[in-house]
């Protein structure tokens, strides 16, 4: 039996997590489950009958599937990359126990605060989420709690491009 690998892609919103989940994924050959995404296939069963609000009831109820996902991969020994906000204590007591089932390696992107709320107001408008309430909180990204455990961590700016750039961040999760 092998030890799969959790690639944990992190930080705050409109920061290129999920693009640069699906780029790492592809470049190392496995999936990537991204938490947005199952909340964004999860509201289309709603038939548009949904309001996006911080912290409500469809948020709590992605949160549960995206671990049970991942969890089950792991499992089935296969390496994943997840991609979430994953802020500290928030998520912290899902993420521990996986460490259990892996190697757990964290890659925290960041951007200028002025790109990524400039990212929120240029991407398309997405059902499940309260893009507008991140635009409305001056110190959002200033109190961010980034993930942070004693296991291997990279932090990539994403402000414009990747540094350290995509082939670097795969050799650090190869290593």
């Amino acid at each position: 039996m092998g030890k799969p690998t959790l690639i944990v892609v992190s930080g705050p919103a409109a920061t290129g997590k999920t693009t640069l989940a699906h780029n790492l994924a592809e470049a190392i050959g496995c999936p990537a489950v991204c938490r947005d995404e199952i909340k964004e296939g999860m509201v289309h069963a709603l038939d548009g009958r949904f309001e996006p609000a911080p912290g409500d009831p469809l948020t709590r109820r992605t949160f549960v599937v995206f671990f049970q996902l991942i969890r089950f991969l792991l499992e089935a020994e296969v390496t994943v990359v997840a991609e979430a906000a994953f802020e500290g204590g928030v998520w912290r007591p899902n993420l521990e126990p996986l460490g259990d089932l892996s190697r757990l390696k964290i890659v925290r992107c960041q951007a200028d605060p002025a790109v990524a709320r400039q990212r929120v107001v240029e991407r398309p408008s997405r059902a499940a989420h309260a893009d507008a309430s991140l635009l409305a909180s001056a110190g959002y990204y200033d109190g961010f709690d980034p993930a942070s455990m004693p296991v291997p961590t990279i932090d990539v700016d994403t402000s414009g491009g990747y540094r350290p750039s995509i082939e670097e961040i795969v050799a650090f999760l190869r290593a």
